[in-house]
C-alpha cells in the first residue's frame, strides 16, 4: 500500500500542532535526569544535564503560573552549591597539600575534638564540595524542570483511582499559592484604582493598608481553590469506591502483603540476614529481590482493586501518544550509558579523584552522546500550548 506525500505531510503537521505533553511524561524525564546526575561526581557530565535540562525547560515550557517556577529552583540549587563549598571551608577545609589559604582557627573543647573550625583550606576539599555541590545542585534543577514543565493539575488529574481523595486535597494545596500571587496583584491594582494617591509613611497607616490587602487576597485564593474542588468532586474525583466487600478485602490484604514485603527488604537490605537461592551451579539470587518485586505488584494490585467502581468524567483526556514515548526514552538514555559506563573499564571517570593529587575530569564519549539523546525532547515534541498559540491556532 503507497502512502502518499500529502498524508505524510498532514501527519507531520498534525504532529507538529502546539499541545501539552502528558505531565508524567515529563516527570520520568526529569527522573531519567536525575538518577543520571546522583551516580556520578564529574562536573562535565553534571554540567551538560544541566545547559540540556535548562535548554529543555526553556523551549518546552507554557505560560502556566507553574512554569515560572523554574527560575526559583535555579537559584535553589546554585545556593546550595556555594553552601556546600562553604560547609568544606568551615568543618573540613585542611584535607589535602594544596593550601589555598589560611583562615583563623578556632579552638573547641575537647569532647568535640573530631570536629574543628576554619583553618587551612586546600584545593582538594573545595574541589570535593564543589562536586558534591553540583550533583545536588542538578538533582534540584531537573526537579524544577519537571515541576515547570508539567502541570500539577494535570499529573494529580493522572493518579489512580485509589488515590482521588488525596488528589484533591493536592491539587486544592498546590492552586492556593498560585492563586495567591495573581489574587495579589489584582487586588493591589484595583486599591490603586480606588486610592491613586501614596499611603503615608506612618506605621499604622500602613498596617492598615496591608491589613486591608491580606484578607481580600487570602479570600479570592480561597473561594478559587474551594471551586476547584467543588468542580472536581462534581467530576467524581474524592468519591469512595462502590465496590463489593471482596474487592475492599482483597485490597485490604494486598496492601497488607505489599507492606510486609518491602518491610522485609529494607530490613535485609540493610542486615543482610535474608537467605539466598541457589540457581544451578553458578548463578545465586537473594531473596530481597523477590520481595521488592512481590511487594511493588502487590501495591499496584492494591491500587487497581481500591479505585473499583469509581466512575469520574474526564474533558479532554490527556492521551498517551509516540512524542510522550520519545520523551521517556531520551530521559532513561543517560541512565543506561552512565550504567554501562560504571560498569566498563572507565568507570573511574565517573567519580574524579581528589585525594592525594587532584585529577583533571574527562568526559566519556558515551555520556556526551546520552546528554545529546535527552536534550532532542526540545526539538521532537510539540510546542507548548501556550495563550499566543491558542489564538494563531
Amino acid at each position: 500500500m503507497s502512502v502518499s506525500v500529502s498524508s505524510v505531510r498532514s501527519g507531520w503537521v498534525r504532529h507538529r500542532l502546539p499541545r501539552s505533553l502528558h505531565p508524567v511524561a515529563w516527570w520520568l524525564w526529569a527522573l531519567g535526569i536525575m538518577t543520571t546526575a546522583s551516580l556520578t561526581t564529574n562536573p562535565l557530565i553534571e554540567g551538560l544535564l544541566l545547559a540540556a535540562t535548562t535548554f529543555v525547560v526553556v523551549s518546552r515550557r507554557d505560560d502556566g503560573p507553574w512554569a515560572r517556577s523554574f527560575r526559583l529552583y535555579a537559584v535553589l540549587g546554585a545556593a546550595v552549591f556555594a553552601l556546600r563549598i562553604v560547609y568544606r571551608i568551615i568543618f573540613g577545609g585542611g584535607d589535602g597539600d594544596h593550601v589555598l589559604f589560611t583562615l583563623p582557627r578556632i579552638p573547641l573543647p575537647a569532647i568535640v575534638a573530631g570536629v574543628r573550625l576554619l583553618g587551612p583550606v586546600s584545593l582538594e576539599s573545595i574541589l570535593y564540595g564543589a562536586y558534591d555541590g553540583l550533583r545536588l545542585a542538578t538533582i534540584i534543577v531537573a526537579v524544577g524542570a519537571a515541576n515547570s514543565l508539567a502541570s500539577p493539575r494535570r499529573l494529580l488529574r493522572s493518579l489512580p483511582a485509589a488515590l482521588y481523595e488525596i488528589g484533591t486535597v493536592l491539587v486544592v494545596a498546590v492552586t492556593v499559592f498560585p492563586q495567591l500571587a495573581e489574587s495579589a496583584v489584582r487586588v493591589a491594582r484595583a486599591r490603586k484604582l480606588r486610592l491613586p494617591t501614596a499611603p503615608s509613611r506612618s506605621w499604622r497607616v500602613r498596617a492598615r493598608f496591608v491589613r486591608g490587602l491580606v484578607v481580600p487576597v487570602l479570600a479570592d485564593a480561597l473561594d478559587s481553590a474551594i471551586a476547584l474542588a467543588a468542580s472536581m468532586d462534581s467530576r467524581g474525583f474524592g468519591r469512595t469506591a462502590s465496590g463489593s466487600r471482596r474487592h475492599r478485602v482483597l485490597a485490604a490484604g494486598t496492601a497488607l502483603a505489599s507492606v510486609v514485603c518491602l518491610m522485609l527488604f529494607a530490613y535485609d537490605l540493610v542486615s543482610g540476614r535474608l537467605p539466598t537461592l541457589a540457581l544451578g551451579s553458578v548463578a545465586t539470587l537473594h531473596l530481597r529481590d523477590l520481595l521488592v518485586v512481590a511487594g511493588v505488584v502487590a501495591a499496584f494490585v492494591s491500587i487497581k482493586l481500591s479505585g473499583h467502581g469509581v466512575r469520574r468524567s474526564r474533558y479532554r483526556p490527556d492521551r498517551w501518544l509516540f512524542p510522550e514515548l520519545l520523551t521517556v526514552v531520551c530521559g532513561f538514555v543517560p541512565v543506561s550509558a552512565i550504567i554501562a559506563v560504571g560498569a566498563g573499564s572507565g568507570a573511574s571517570a565517573l567519580y574524579p579523584t581528589v585525594l592525594p593529587t587532584p585529577d583533571i575530569p574527562t568526559l566519556p564519549t558515551i555520556m556526551l552522546v546520552a546528554v545529546l539523546v535527552a536534550l532532542l525532547p526540545s526539538v521532537l515534541t510539540p510546542p507548548a500550548l501556550t495563550a499566543t498559540a491558542e489564538v494563531t491556532a
